[in-house]
């Protein structure tokens, strides 16, 4: 039976049904071990990536990929003519992230628009994309980083990373306020020193004290359940940074 956004308007508690989930950033990291937790406990998950090889190569019956840039308008046609077969989407997380570690004076335009192609306009595009598809209990969780917090510790080089996570925190609230009558709810996650590809690129022989496994077992379950208590909130997942 398909279920419709209107249809979710009557269910609370996303971690007891088989909930249709989108992840963005798949191939490594985070987004690919959320990937395999998701799919452990039989939901439905359209793994969204530039490099689909590693998830599909999991050979996961409930488990789709496209391969996808946030920064491409043509991918965004193809995830539209995907979600036609699936008529409503229970959870958005938007993990995908592009990475620049350079000084300011050193950073291009075109590079620092490149960043925020992917960290912010393509979080928006692909929000507003699958928010028809949302009901009044959807959730749509956004990847931020304690770099983007006011206030929180800054590291020299990370100009455009970390001021792009910053917008999307802010985003967030915005979306929350604009749709708290309708949902689906918006929260924001700021993760601290979280070992992957990314923190290591970021700073080299750095040890994190949270594996990806750890990480994405946090934002699983406050995907299926973190919209019963919070909407429009930033949370800060950090016991290191870095």
């Amino acid at each position: 039976m398909f279920r419709t956004a209107q249809w979710l308007s009557g269910v609370r508690n996303l971690k007891y049904i088989m909930a249709n989930i989108i992840i963005t950033g798949t191939s490594r990291g985070i987004g690919f071990e959320l990937v395999k937790l998701f799919a452990r406990e039989g939901h439905q998950v359209l793994a969204l990536s530039r490099n689909s090889e590693p998830v599909q190569s999991l050979n996961l019956p409930n488990v789709q990929t496209l391969p996808f840039d946030l920064g491409n308008p043509a991918d965004f046609e193809k995830l539209n003519e995907f979600l036609n077969q699936w008529h409503v989407v229970d959870v958005l997380i938007n993990n995908a992230g592009r990475f620049l570690g350079k000084p300011f004076s050193e950073t291009t335009a075109e590079e620092f628009e490149s960043v925020y192609k992917v960290n912010v306009f393509g979080v928006a595009e692909i929000t507003k994309t699958v928010l028809p598809l949302m009901g009044q209990e959807g959730h749509v969780v956004t990847v931020s980083s304690m770099g983007g917090v006011q206030g929180s510790l800054k590291f020299p080089g990370l100009s455009a990373y970390s001021s792009s996570k910053g917008a999307v925190i802010t985003l967030t609230e915005l979306l929350a306020e604009e749709y708290k009558e309708t949902g689906p709810s918006f929260n924001v996650l700021a993760l601290g020193a979280v070992q992957t590809e990314m923190l290591e690129e970021a700073f080299p022989g750095y040890k994190a004290p949270v594996t990806a496994a750890e990480m994405a077992t946090y934002i699983k379950d406050f995907a299926l359940t973190g919209h019963k208590l919070y909407n429009g909130k930033m949370l800060q997942v950090s016991n290191s940074t870095p």
